[in-house]
């Protein structure tokens, strides 16, 4: 596997790529032009300051998360065709550059999802807290104005632009069910899966988070089946996934090892996390050690090792300790402890496969 680390960007993280650099066996930076709103292309000359910058500090820039889709893109409306040709020119711009996987998402409004971004955890850590049955009785507003509040920096995703739209934005999609969802993705696929190919780039789609409907809103990458329906749409080498355990993992009827099993070797990059599921469907962001929550992580990283995984690894959000102040999920040391569990089963099964 291929270990990465996720950033923000200069004047956009508390976490520098000097103390990245001090984290063993991290060879890449997963990076976006995160000042770029959805829809405009990313140029030339922006992508070669960012990529030079990280390069300078021996790391590759092989991933890119993400290039955002507009949501005239998702509703299917009379703009899409304008913005996908923008975003064929992206994925074009950052092929040049040696890019190799772009991880992107289709939901609909709001990429994930939680209702506290700082839920105090029984260890004395703080991390990101998803309660069901206050997102069902929650005007989307007042979700809009928490995670707003929650950090002085940017949260890709959640972007004011977008979020000013929101009324608008609810309004439209009245007419946007799951099935027309899944149109308007198998038709911006087919537009951009071509380009990605004579690229050399791959698309790697990102499960909902969390992995089903959220105020009323369709939402189609949720579970193994979501995965069957979209290379139905292309079988297209360019056509993956992004293998994230935490969020499809969040549905405890998705059994994460066995989609690793079956799915592995159709994505090129897996976002490695845990999460604690309770009975009432609340779940809370844990440590990445696979008994501080529901997912085997033990078994994902088994799956992978069996199937000598090439693709690029990083650990995702991470719980807020030893008094870090940070972006919400995305502070230096939970982070830098899911990569050393990572990088210690890894070299277990390794050991275990030579002594056989």
């Amino acid at each position: 596997m291929n270990m990465t680390f996720r950033w923000y960007g200069r004047g956009n993280d508390t976490v520098t790529l000097e103390q990245i650099k001090q984290i063993p066996g991290t060879k890449g930076i997963v990076w976006a032009l995160h000042q770029k709103p959805a829809g405009v292309v990313w140029e030339k000359e922006e992508i070669k300051e960012e990529i030079d910058y990280i390069n300078s500090f021996g790391f590759h820039t092989d991933v890119v998360e993400s290039v955002n889709v507009h949501e005239s893109i998702k509703l299917g409306n009379a703009e899409r065709d304008q913005y996908i040709e923008n975003y064929k020119e992206s994925i074009r711009n950052l092929g040049e550059f040696g890019v190799k996987v772009i991880c992107y998402n289709f939901m609909p409004i709001f990429d994930w999802t939680r209702t506290e971004m700082f839920h105090p955890l029984e260890d004395g850590s703080t991390a990101l807290f998803f309660e069901k049955t206050k997102v069902e009785n929650l005007d989307p507003q007042e979700l809009v104005k928490t995670v707003s509040e929650s950090s002085d920096l940017s949260l890709p995703g959640w972007e004011p632009e977008r979020m000013a739209r929101i009324g608008e934005l609810f309004e439209a999609y009245k007419e946007v069910d799951e099935e027309k969802l899944w149109e308007n993705l198998a038709y911006f696929l087919n537009e951009i899966l071509p380009v990605a190919e004579a690229a050399g780039i791959k698309m790697a789609i990102h499960p909902d988070d969390p992995p089903y409907s959220i105020f009323g809103l369709p939402r189609i990458i949720t579970g193994e089946f979501s995965y069957e329906k979209l290379i139905a749409i292309s079988d297209s080498a360019a056509n993956g996934f992004t293998l994230c355990t935490g969020s499809m993992g969040a549905n405890p009827d998705n059994d994460m090892v066995q989609i690793a099993k079956k799915y592995a070797s159709r994505s090129p990059f897996s976002h490695i996390r845990n999460v604690k599921i309770y009975e009432n469907g609340n779940f809370t962001e844990t440590s990445h050690y696979t008994t501080d929550g529901s997912i085997d992580i033990k078994g994902v990283v088994a799956e992978l090792h069996k199937q000598n995984y090439e693709g690029y690894v990083r650990p995702d959000h991470g719980r807020h300790i030893w008094g870090e102040v940070c972006r919400p999920g995305y502070g230096l040391y939970d982070r830098a402890l899911g990569i050393m569990y990572l990088h210690g089963l890894w070299d277990a099964y390794e050991t275990k496969k030579e002594e056989v």
